[in-house]
């Protein structure tokens, strides 16, 4: 009955079948399993729930018939057992066995049906003349065990943990990683690929290694030492390993995790890659300089399509000093801030960047041309956190607003709107944060006047980004305290007219008369450029919907593809137009042409897809 053709189902289906569900526990009845040890262990330590165990084994009749074997002289294949107590589905009688044997030792278990293959609820087919239904006697030499970590559900693939590593951070595409590594086949003891001395470096994703090496090597932190097991559907094609057995039954690799190089696709299309070449200290991203710091570092600026050229280095410029600046201030280039405020102090990176996040929106150095990519090789030598006010007093804060408020403006001058926005944005966060209290009625007005200029600011920035509603919800802001706030009236004016609603503008600029002769004339000059814009969009409406409503009730006024021009940023209808004159006669007073133009505005592409199909509209 003995067959290498059994041996093997039944080996396949033991390492197969993985258990997910809860093992109901069996109870082993007195002599239903019984133990004789053949050959002592080397210690007396043993496996426990969790440990990967490798053994060999015989099975046989109570009579001495060998059924199945995994050694090859009883006609196995020689390839042991790999299960993991507790974990793989395995016979009860062999699981309570192993658990008492220790690495070395051989042993004879005689174990009766109902813990072995008779077991009505064992999920592994036997063939239909296998002896399950008696009591068999296994011969198991436990040849090794461990501690092992699943990585995998299926457990394809396992690691031994020797020596723990450093920190939290783990690999991951597109990291690039620096280890020490040696690969071999178990069975055979040979070792097919070896780099101890000289690091070997791959970069995940780029299936430059096995399938189930990088997943497993994605578990480790830097400094850790692991052993690395590997069952043939993770054995996959590795560019970087051309000898690889991919027919191999399972290999084994231990690897050092030296480095992890951090890879960061700053904007998800790799217009900007920040490279980490040299950790840092502290932990990512708590010691990061994230929010307004001052930052102090040292930088090489490379074109890489010009073979390399250097065209700056602050250790060779400036006498060598590092260049210093507040972060979110525009000193440099956006690319580069944005990295930065990624690394930790004494990390060195590399900074890929296209030129739209280099040197198109910023001052462009001698010797970069226009639309060149470039690297920076940025070191982080230091950076200081902006203070937040606490234990400040009033003076303290008022200078600091002061600063706060002049980079705003500087920043607006140089139309980076959004960067000036976030330096007016944050005195109010500041405040809120720190909740700052004026202490007599001399400091609440210095500052509620200064607080309401900030507003102002920031919605004049909303203003210039093409958002008139935010901005006229920050002049709200500032009306809200003070109705009679001239400037406010006006900006908020120029948001309303800026987004068609003109009767509300023109009532700001009156009211700005009202309270202020002195405003009068800024008050007209802006009437007189809405009274334009509502021309220019009147002009515009009667011009797109030319002969739609100048027909009498029940008339049908056709339309075709020539009456209305097809969508373009020329014609695409703005908010701020107003009704044709053609349309039929309306009171002035039930009118309210800054909602009814954004609701009739909302028609227009209706309208366009009807006219291009030439259909008739009642």
């Amino acid at each position: 009955m003995a067959s290498e053709e059994v041996a093997a189902d039944l080996a396949d289906g033991l390492s197969s079948e993985r258990g997910s569900a809860t093992k109901k526990e069996k109870t082993i009845p007195p002599a239903g399993l019984m133990k004789a040890i053949i050959r002592a262990g080397e210690n007396m330590e043993t496996p426990q729930k969790g440990n990967q165990v490798v053994f060999h084994y015989t099975t046989r009749t109570t009579d001495g018939v060998v059924v199945e074997s995994t050694k090859s002289n009883l006609g196995g294949r020689d390839v042991p057992l790999k299960l993991i107590l507790g974990k793989s589905k395995m016979l009860k009688g062999w699981e309570e066995g192993l658990m008492s044997m220790c690495k070395g030792e051989v042993s004879m278990l005689k174990i009766i049906p109902e813990l072995h293959y008779g077991d009505p609820e064992w999920p592994v087919p036997v063939p239909d003349d296998f002896p399950k239904d008696q009591i068999l006697v296994f011969e198991i030499e436990l040849l090794d065990f461990r501690s092992v970590k699943v990585v995998t559900d299926d457990f394809g693939i396992l690691k031994e943990v020797i020596i723990h590593g450093q920190g939290w951070e783990t690999p991951r595409e597109p990291y690039e990683v620096k280890v020490r590594i040696t690969g071999k086949v178990p069975r055979e003891g040979k070792i097919f690929f070896q780099k101890d001395q000289e690091p070997f470096h791959f970069t995940f994703g780029k299936n430059e290694v096995p399938n189930g090496l990088e997943k497993a090597i994605a578990t480790m932190t830097r400094g850790e030492i692991a052993k690395i097991f590997l069952s043939p559907p993770y054995i996959t094609g590795a560019s970087a390993i051309p000898d690889l057995p991919l027919e191999a039954d399972d290999l084994e690799f231990k690897v050092e995790l030296l480095q992890v190089i951090q890879v960061r696709d700053m904007v998800g299309d790799g217009r900007l890659i920040k490279r980490r070449l040299r950790d840092g200290k502290g932990e990512f991203p708590v010691d990061c300089p994230l929010q307004d710091s001052v930052l102090r570092i040292h930088y090489k600026g490379i074109l890489p399509d010009d073979g390399g050229k250097v065209f700056c280095d602050t250790r060779v410029d400036n006498d060598g000093e590092p260049l210093e600046f507040g972060s979110g201030e525009g000193r440099v280039p956006e690319g580069l801030e944005m990295c930065v405020k990624l690394m930790l102090p004494g990390e060195l990176a590399l900074v890929s960047s296209v030129s739209g996040f280099a040197y198109d929106k910023f001052p462009r150095p001698d010797g970069v041309p226009d639309g060149a990519n470039v690297q920076w090789e940025v070191e982080l030598l230091s950076f200081e956190a902006v203070k937040d006010w606490t234990g400040m007093n009033f003076k303290q804060i008022m200078d600091d607003v002061e600063k706060i408020k002049g980079t705003g403006n500087r920043l607006f001058k140089e139309s980076k709107f959004d960067l000036a926005k976030a330096k007016y944005e944050k005195v109010q966060v500041l405040r809120e944060f720190n909740h700052v209290n004026p202490q007599d009625d001399e400091e609440g007005a210095i500052f509620a006047q200064t607080r309401n200029l900030l507003n102002l600011n920031v919605a004049a920035c909303h203003q210039k980004l093409g958002d008139p509603s935010k901005s006229i919800e920050w002049c709200n802001k500032v009306l809200e305290g003070n109705p009679h706030h001239v400037k406010a009236l006006y900006r908020r004016g120029v948001a309303y007219t800026a987004r068609g609603d003109f009767e509300e503008a023109h009532s700001d600029f009156e009211t700005m008369k009202r309270i202020d002769k002195s405003s009068e004339q800024d008050a007209n000059a802006a009437i007189i450029k809405l009274q334009k814009k509502k021309q220019d969009a009147e002009a515009k409406a009667r011009k797109q919907f030319k002969g739609l409503f100048d027909k009498k009730p029940g008339e049908i006024s056709s339309v075709s593809s020539t009456d209305v021009k097809p969508d373009g940023p020329e014609e695409t209808v703005h908010p701020e137009t107003k009704p044709p004159e053609d349309l039929p006669e309306v009171e002035e007073q039930t009118l309210h042409p800054g909602k009814f133009w954004r609701l009739f505005n909302s028609g227009t592409s209706f309208f366009k897809n009807i006219a291009r199909k030439g259909c008739a509209i009642l």
